[in-house]
């Protein structure tokens, strides 16, 4: 169905848009620190899928989406990077709100660790596929900074949200990898799947709500302090 792209990426931002109004968390009200680092991650994303489409890493199946392009994106392409941080800040927001228990810090350094050293080992054994390299080279870069340079106190939170966003995630992917609507080329990752999904999407998501939930923190921070 040429609409079916289009219906996920309205699926996936639907509960998140009319559960922001909810009287306890609120989240409305700090939908203004979201678009700022989702303008700025988006912009980055994009660019970087406009090259790999280029470059075949990946494809679009025509019989699923409306046929309706950008600079070699399919418009639901391109909502994708406003829907899927949009929901998944949300949450982020919520289980702030919810969760009152915290990662200790010295978890949170364990993971950031093995973040760092599974990035090294995918770079070395990897180095040339490019949807694998290009993915931990990047999430090497921003755990490195949020974990060692900036001391980010909000990655034990980032890590619990993380973890329970991948449950969406694997439906949303699921549907895009099984049926399917992107299609990648075998050659540019390691080849492994969890499912349908390619190893590397894991960690593509990552990088994605790494780079939207620390701009979000930054300007909600930012505002705070006036």
């Amino acid at each position: 169905m040429k609409y079916s792209y289009l219906l996920i990426n309205l699926c996936t931002v639907f509960f998140p848009v009319v559960l922001s109004f909810d009287k306890r968390v609120q989240f409305y009200k700090s939908w203004k620190f979201i678009w700022p680092g989702m303008a700025i991650t988006g912009f980055f994303f994009l660019f970087w899928d406009v090259l790999f489409t280029l470059k075949g890493v990946w494809s679009f199946n025509p019989a699923y989406i409306i046929g309706i392009n950008f600079f070699g994106l399919p418009l639901e392409e391109i909502l994708f990077f406003l829907t899927v941080p949009f929901a998944c800040i949300f949450i982020y927001a919520c289980l702030n709100y919810y969760v009152k228990w915290l990662m200790p810090h010295r978890l949170t350094g364990i993971i950031s660790s093995m973040m760092v050293l599974l990035s090294l080992l995918m770079l070395i054994f990897f180095y040339s596929r490019l949807y694998t390299a290009v993915t931990f080279g990047l999430l090497l870069l921003l755990v490195l900074l949020l974990q060692y340079l900036f001391k980010a106190e909000w990655l034990n939170r980032f890590y619990i949200a993380y973890a329970v966003a991948l449950v969406p995630f694997y439906l949303v992917n699921g549907m895009l990898t099984s049926i399917p609507i992107v299609l990648y080329n075998n050659a540019e990752n390691i080849g492994h799947r969890v499912g349908t999904i390619p190893f590397e999407d894991h960690f593509y998501l990552m990088t994605l709500l790494l780079m939207n939930i620390g701009f979000f923190e930054y300007f909600r921070r930012k505002e705070i302090a006036k």
